[in-house]
């Protein structure tokens, strides 16, 4: 169970509505609107539209393209391990990928690509800790709290800002279809 007093907000965004809760300015959840990811308020949580903005802001700039790292304050409640792993994420640059094994090595633990896939799965902040960097050794697209085609358009948004991929991001294709109706 999540801590029962904290404050929560939907926002809009090219992924759909994304679920953020933490204290006043401080994020502790993002919860996806679909996927195993996707949870709803906690009994006790309250509704307050007014809090989050920076994140607000934040990952909005993000999903339009203009911004590639987060600033905003966030709470990182897990196991020393878990915190380790999610704090190792943010280190992963932008419009880029890397495995589980080599996270594990960087850590120092290269036998804990396991563990580290089990942290990301927990990873209670994904886009701003990107646990969708993050792929099999063979190059394929594993588990995802969104799914496996939300961090797919999640790696070609990137790559597609960053000019390290070759395609348009489909959640650019998104605004202009409905930039036009």
């Amino acid at each position: 169970m999540r801590d029962q007093h904290l404050s929560y907000t939907y926002l809009e965004t090219p992924i759909g509505r994304l679920l953020l809760a933490g204290t006043g300015e401080e994020l502790h959840f993002i919860g996806f609107p679909s996927g195993k990811g996707a949870f709803g308020p906690e009994p006790g949580w309250v509704r307050s539209d007014e809090s989050f903005g920076e994140a607000n802001a934040q990952l909005l700039a993000y999903f339009a393209g203009e911004l590639q790292q987060f600033t905003f304050p966030t709470k990182l409640t897990g196991t020393a391990f878990q915190v380790q792993v999610w704090r190792a994420l943010a280190g992963i640059p932008y419009g880029e990928t890397t495995s589980y094994g080599a996270l594990a090595e960087k850590l120092g633990r290269p036998g804990a690509s396991r563990a580290v896939g089990a942290a990301n799965g927990a990873n209670p902040i994904p886009i701003v800790f990107p646990c969708h960097r993050v792929i099999g050794s063979n190059g394929s697209l594993t588990g995802f709290g969104g799914g496996i085609e939300l961090k797919k358009t999640l790696l070609e948004h990137e790559k597609a800002v960053s000019g390290k991929g070759d395609c348009q991001p489909s959640l650019f294709r998104q605004a202009e279809r409905q930039s036009s109706l």
